[in-house]
């Protein structure tokens, strides 16, 4: 239970934080994070073969 009251603690604050950010930072920022869990799904799902 203390996991999962930590894990909306911390989500309440990067979305409170992503909301007071610019967005000629915020989207390149989002695109790359995509991009990062995009390569870290293909390279995890390619390991199994």
């Amino acid at each position: 239970m203390i996991f999962l009251v930590a894990a909306l603690l911390l989500l309440g604050v990067l979305v409170g934080a992503a909301a007071h950010t610019p967005l000629h930072f915020l989207i390149p920022a989002a695109a790359l994070i995509a991009v990062w869990l995009l390569v870290f799904t293909v390279r995890e799902r390619t390991k199994e073969r």
